[in-house]
């Protein structure tokens, strides 16, 4: 039986270059590429197509950032499909991303230069706002969009029958003190995409406690410092095109610096080789390139608290509960002015 795989995010960057691994592994397999822009998304299909001539491709449109849209692709996959075996969550957003210059350059010429670009500690904070759904948009993004459509989706993932998977694409920028329990969106803080991605590891820890049982099981990965979109966002292009020689010649001293999307989904291909049974749940899988250019997975235990995971996914299912209880009473709303409308005409 093909296998059904589902990648939010896939029209570019880390998450087109995972397309094409796997497709490379398994051509058999049944991919879908879940996008918010579809003109980029029908070229990345057309991409692959061109290097897997008879691959099963298809497209879907997802805003991982609006509740709407979850749901309608949520109900859209239902109708597609009766299995999911691997739901990579890719997708991601850091809007607004401003860098302290002084820091950033007294920390290039300093011996803590590997780890200030490995976690942009102390360098790199966000602007963020609030969504048409009044959710922070870095944490509807990043977090409660996927948890939402892991919810729409878990009669297709939680079954006797067969196991699912779920993997993360996390960051070494997701800090423990970043988040906070009490202010879960990050509406007080001007780090929220280190906080998402710190509150993605903790989900993925809870997922893993409430859904193994089912046959569901949660991974998650650090890509490394990848040059994508999102990357090349967070400073003036003049400043790559000052610094990208530097960090080649970094790269032969760290293995963190995998730089090219091919390289940062190495850890994302090897766990779709890899059996759940086999995995450390509370392990972060890490690509890696080494000095000579060899790709490689290596796990890290992550600093996740199992009570604090624990509270952050009773917040979830409530928030869920209060999203879907707002949503369905502004569409009460519009029904009923649709009738008014039609009743008076």
């Amino acid at each position: 039986m093909k296998r059904v795989v589902l990648v939010t995010g896939a029209n570019s960057g880390i998450g087109l270059s995972l397309c094409e691994r796997l497709l490379t592994e398994d051509s058999q397999l049944h991919l879908c590429l879940a996008c918010r822009n579809m003109q980029r998304a029908e070229a990345a299909r057309s991409a692959l197509l061109t290097s897997h001539t008879d691959a099963q491709v298809d497209l879907l449109h997802l805003d991982v950032g609006s509740v709407q849209s979850v749901l309608t692709a949520a109900k859209e996959i239902k109708d597609r499909y009766n299995r999911i075996d691997f739901l990579y969550l890719n997708a991601g957003i850091m809007p607004n991303p401003q860098v302290d210059v002084k820091a950033f350059f007294k920390g290039l010429f300093s011996r803590n230069v590997i780890n200030m670009f490995a976690t942009a500690e102390g360098l790199l904070t966000q602007q963020d706002r609030l969504n048409s759904d009044g959710l922070q948009e870095v944490f509807a993004t990043n977090l409660f969009g996927h948890f939402l459509l892991i919810r729409e989706l878990e009669p297709l993932l939680c079954s006797a029958y067969h196991t699912s998977r779920i993997v993360w694409t996390s960051s070494s920028n997701a800090r423990r003190s970043a988040f906070s329990i009490e202010d879960t969106q990050h509406r007080n803080g001007t780090e929220p995409y280190s906080s998402s991605k710190y509150a993605s590891d903790m989900l993925s820890v809870a997922l893993n406690r409430h859904k193994n049982s089912q046959g569901l099981f949660s991974s998650v990965i650090c890509p490394g410092l990848v040059m994508t979109n999102l990357t090349y966002g967070i400073l003036p292009s003049f400043f790559w095109t000052l610094i990208m020689p530097i960090m080649w010649l970094i790269r032969i001293f760290t293995n963190t610096f995998t730089l090219t999307p091919y390289n940062g989904a190495e850890a994302l291909h090897w766990l779709f080789l890899q059996k759940p049974e086999s995995l450390d749940l509370r392990a972060k899988y890490h690509s890696l390139t080494s000095g000579l250019g060899t790709n490689y997975t290596q796990p890290r235990q992550m600093d996740i608290d199992e009570g604090m995971s624990e509270v952050f996914y009773s917040k979830l299912l409530e928030l869920e509960k209060a999203v879907r209880r707002k949503l369905s009473e502004e569409n009460a709303k519009k029904e009923a002015h649709k009738k008014y409308l039609n009743d008076i005409e």
